[in-house]
């Protein structure tokens, strides 16, 4: 186990990176703003919708909005899906929290009404699973292939020959990368996220110690919505995490190389085009 500062991070350009713990020049992208470099079409139409249910529903408002200030009512309007998408991220955030404290052993009384579903949940999980916390909440560190990501946790469960969790131990253990979601359904794209986690070189604590990424047995995902909750296997094997890789390198395209393929106009609208006879009789 070595010792290194603690990780830094920054946001630039929409997307968050990692600063070197010992060489600031140094700035690898984040996990998700990777895997954000997957296409997502449907958010388009998602957002689409946002706004025309939002303006159906609040009509009369946005019709005395608009009378004073029109472009107010336009980026209220414009608005609904970026909202929206704020408030899924906070309770997100504060729900992360919850599990945090609460998988650790720290006792936790009244919550707020929104996080109580999600309290009520998350202790189901840990009675039906009673996992074992190795890690939670550090950062995943490549120095192969330049990246970097914060975690949810390193759990150790017991499974039996069939997969299933024995939440008495009595099955064999098994160390698994484990990410939670707290989003209407569980996407693929997580298992780009957890596979760039357990193929870091090390893992970085809050307090600077770093130590070799161990190997894992698997990886899991924890999906919980105020309703359920469901612990599902997600694959991190070598193929997966060479796609992950290919959307490492399409960053590298959005952000840097693209900015470099274009060159100055040598000939536009307005300039007349001078010919090699014309500069000879100069």
């Amino acid at each position: 186990m070595g010792h290194v500062r603690a990780i830094r991070t920054i946001q630039r350009g929409g997307s968050r990176f990692y600063i070197h713990p010992d060489k600031p020049e140094i700035k690898h992208p984040g996990v998700t703003s990777v895997v954000g470099m997957l296409p997502k079409p449907f958010l388009t139409f998602w957002a689409a919708k946002m706004t025309a249910e939002l303006a159906v529903d609040s009509l009369p408002f946005v019709a005395q909005m608009a009378e004073r200030d029109r472009q107010g009512a336009v980026d209220y309007l414009k608005g609904a899906s970026r909202r929206y998408t704020k408030v899924r991220a906070d309770v997100g955030s504060r729900a992360h929290d919850l599990f945090e404290r609460m998988i650790r052993g720290e006792r936790v009384g009244r919550v707020h009404p929104d996080l109580e579903p999600y309290r009520a949940q998350f202790a189901e999980f840990l009675e039906a699973v009673n996992p074992h916390l190795e890690r939670a909440e550090d950062v995943a560190w490549s120095d192969a292939h330049e990246y970097a990501g914060s975690f949810d946790a390193v759990l150790t469960v017991w499974l039996d020959d069939d997969g299933n969790p024995t939440p008495d131990r009595s099955g064999a253990p098994h160390l698994l990368m484990v990410d939670w979601k707290t989003s209407r359904d569980t996407y693929p794209d997580v298992a780009l996220q957890m596979s760039a986690y357990a193929h870091a070189d090390r893992i970085i604590a809050p307090d600077g110690t770093a130590e070799p990424m161990p190997d894992f047995d698997g990886a899991a995902v924890l999906h919980i919505t105020p309703e359920s909750w469901a612990f599902k296997p997600v694959r991190i094997d070598d193929t997966v995490f060479t796609y992950f890789l290919a959307l490492r390198k399409v960053f590298n395209w959005d952000r840097e190389e693209s900015k470099t393929v274009l060159g100055r106009a040598i000939a536009k609208n307005g300039e007349r085009l001078i010919t090699g006879t014309q500069r000879r009789a100069k």
